[in-house]
């Protein structure tokens, strides 16, 4: 397999961290997707993907598959072990529904794309900045919410990690990098200490950007 990706991105992240948690490895090459120059909109990897997004992951056989959730859903039906989605049926809904809580409704406000669009039209820094942190401050107090209202272990679901952490964790790690102290989220403060003791994780989280 290959997996396209740029270590900045924390949708490329949840992917890393699914096959570290699988001890899978995979071929990777690194598609730029910061400035005018982004290796992402260049024709060449439009060819490859047509939304110019990373992650992407071409398997064994040939098929590119993209969007970081489909690929981790992916990863856990062909390695099934260890698994990445909860047993009862209740925990797996709710496992989906705080991924897609980040992945869904918070990431997509946030990516250099959007932030660089936000610069075109003549929003200033600071003002781009205030816009990535309101969005992951909304968010993720509504993701403390929902686990607060369900707690069910050491991690988001159980006592194993799943999905719902994979997409947490890279999330957690920008919202501090965006100066968000995470104590201000208990319950997401906590599971990201435990997740900070799996070294799948830590390896594999957002490098800052440049």
């Amino acid at each position: 397999m290959k997996l396209f990706e740029d270590k900045i991105s924390s949708a490329a992240s949840r992917v890393r961290i699914a096959l570290a948690v699988k001890g899978l490895d995979v071929e990777r090459e690194t598609i730029g997707i910061l400035g005018a120059d982004a290796v992402n909109r260049k024709p060449e990897y439009l060819q490859v993907n047509p939304q110019g997004l990373v992650p992407a992951l071409l398997t064994d056989e040939g098929v590119l598959l993209t969007q970081s959730l489909a690929i981790i859903e992916y990863l856990d039906e062909r390695y099934p072990e260890p698994p990445l989605l909860p047993g009862r049926l209740e925990d797996r809904a709710f496992a989906r529904a705080v991924a897609l809580a980040i992945a869904a409704d918070i990431h997509p406000l946030l990516p250099p794309r959007v932030t660089a669009r936000l610069s075109a039209i003549g929003v200033g820094s600071a003002d781009v900045a205030d816009w990535s942190r309101h969005w992951i401050g909304v968010g993720l107090t509504a993701v403390e919410e929902l686990l607060r209202r369900r707690p069910t272990g050491k991690y988001a679901v159980g006592d194993i990690p799943t999905v719902a952490d994979i997409c947490l964790f890279p999330q957690a790690v920008n919202a501090e990098r965006n100066s968000l102290a995470l104590d201000q989220w208990p319950r997401i403060a906590t599971i990201v200490a435990s997740l900070r003791e799996i070294p799948a994780f830590v390896d594999n989280g957002p490098v800052p950007r440049t």
